[in-house]
């Protein structure tokens, strides 16, 4: 009788906690939105030598059968054959090609899936796209579609996901690596771990309120709790202590070009894009606007912003200039401030104080007239080179170098092009400083929205040290609240995971 009474409350109460853990939203919807079968150019729009066109859906075979005209069976998986590509309403021959098949779950979808691999001219791409549409219980996919149910059928995480959008946009080799790292689940994988540990902090929990009053929870269970709970905030904390590498290196690193008119920036500009990107007259205050161009600097993303002249104007619309100079240099990750080198003084010592001042005026803003600029985040570029004698720059170059608290110094002439290499070579190694090695280390954040949920992931945690003595339901609460922030960023989050993981750890009613 007493045993009888016991296995009852037991399982009322774990009909409570399963009832409890199931509100916990999060994740996504099982199995795929509809049932439809989508096909799609994969291959990319323009004239090439092959195109490849995706079928995707329980059709997928249907299709197969009536664009190759196979009768009998299905050819075996994953293996191209050579096949007429007919129109399976009018029976004409569309084109000549590759046909392969991949039978559900081995496919990039997960579905029944076909690929035809077709010459690339517009004509025959058209045809093929037309007489797929004609197969019943077929349509054109929507924008990112196939994606989308690689990653419903558990093919993909979000992260993943992302990562493969990243390298398909990806233009330089620092951000190719970055997004095959990303790709192959590195970066998904530590926060699927994270998300693991929390779901076990999360089931201790819940079971200690719910079974510790029976005796069927062991001493110092809420203690081990406490110290995975630091050991993660402390993880979670130095992973987003990264500096922005990552999402520099995704979006590219944004330099700008600043200083006072006539300085040489546009032909600064100019130079570095090998093309008149921007207009280089003798009129101060040519430049009035921002002129942005992406460049490749030694395999790093820049987008390298040319900004009015900084200066005292009474035309409205150069002042517009000048603010929106002094906004993108806020905004900026480095700041080449360019110096006309017949400005200077000929005394080194009078030289370095110009410097100095001149980096104040430039750099300065509304809110902080008097800042002080980060030697880290500027460049200081002394153009026009070709008009000093060669002694003289030489003894400049020599004596400024020596002068602490100036940022590096670069010597050119876009005008001859003397000192660029020098130039080129200290700009690659600022902008390699603040992407990092996409190879190396940890795996680094790359979009803006994994930050804000592990930080609100860190805000939850934080709320279970705060109730952990008050309060136990409300301290669960900030760990469920954590491991669904991390839910967001995977897109995987789920009640019964918790559920397993209490009954392998308790034998709870064994």
């Amino acid at each position: 009788m007493l045993l009888s009474v016991r296995v009852g409350m037991l399982r009322g109460a774990v009909h409570k906690l399963r009832t409890r853990l199931l509100s916990t939203k999060g994740g996504v919807t099982d199995g795929l939105a509809d049932a439809e079968t989508i096909f799609a150019l994969s291959s990319g729009h323009g004239r090439c030598g092959v195109a490849v066109v995706r079928v995707s859906g329980p059709a997928s075979a249907a299709a197969l059968r009536g664009m190759a005209g196979i009768t009998r069976g299905l050819p075996p998986p994953r293996t191209a054959l050579l096949h007429s590509i007919r129109d399976p309403q009018s029976k004409e021959v569309l084109d000549r090609g590759l046909v392969l098949w991949f039978p559900a779950p081995n496919s990039f979808t997960g579905e029944d899936s076909v690929e035809f691999h077709i010459h690339g001219g517009p004509a025959v791409i058209t045809s093929v796209l037309q007489a797929l549409g004609s197969v019943p219980g077929m349509r054109p996919a929507e924008a990112g579609e196939f994606t989308r149910r690689a990653f419903q059928a558990g093919k993909l995480g979000l992260t993943e996901v992302e990562g493969l959008g990243d390298l398909i946009h990806a233009e330089t080799e620092a951000q190719r690596r970055q997004a095959l790292r990303q790709m192959s689940g590195e970066l998904g994988r530590l926060y699927q771990d994270w998300s693991h540990r929390l779901k076990r902090c999360l089931a201790h929990v819940e079971a200690f309120i719910d079974f510790s009053e029976d005796e069927l929870i062991e001493d110092g269970v809420l203690n081990q709790v406490d110290r995975s709970v630091c050991d993660l905030q402390a993880e979670i904390k130095r992973h987003l202590m990264d500096e922005r590498r990552g999402e520099r290196l995704r979006s590219g690193v944004q330099v700008v070009i600043a200083g006072a008119t006539n300085a040489g920036k546009s032909s600064l500009l100019n130079t570095l894009c090998q093309r008149p990107a921007a207009i280089v007259s003798p009129i101060a205050g040519t430049t009035r606007d921002v002129v942005e161009t992406a460049l490749d600097i030694g395999g790093f993303p820049v987008l390298l912003s040319d900004t009015a002249g900084v200066r005292d104007s009474t035309d409205l619309v150069e002042r517009e200039g000048v603010r929106r100079a002094r906004e993108r240099m806020q905004q900026a990750d480095l700041t080449l401030v360019v110096v006309d080198c017949a400005q200077l003084p000929c005394d080194a010592q009078r030289a370095a104080d110009f410097l100095q001042e001149h980096l104040r005026s430039v750099l300065a803003t509304e809110e902080q007239p008097d800042t002080v600029f980060s030697a880290d985040k500027c460049l200081l570029v002394l153009n026009k080179t070709d008009l000093l004698p060669e002694d003289g720059r030489l003894t400049l170059e020599r004596e400024l170098r020596r002068v602490p608290g100036l940022p590096p110094i670069c010597l050119v002439s876009c005008h001859t092009s003397e000192g660029l290499q020098g130039f080129l070579t200290e700009l690659h190694g600022r902008v390699k400083t603040l992407c990092g090695n996409p190879l190396t280390g940890d795996p680094t954040l790359t979009q803006a929205r994994h930050r804000a949920h592990l930080q609100q992931c860190t805000a939850a945690l934080a709320q279970y040290h705060r109730y952990r003595d008050g309060d136990l339901a409300l301290a669960a609460e900030g760990l469920r609240l954590a491991l669904t922030s991390l839910g967001r960023i995977t897109g995987r989050v789920g009640a019964e995971e918790i559920l397993d993981i209490i009954f392998k750890d308790f034998c709870i009613g064994k």
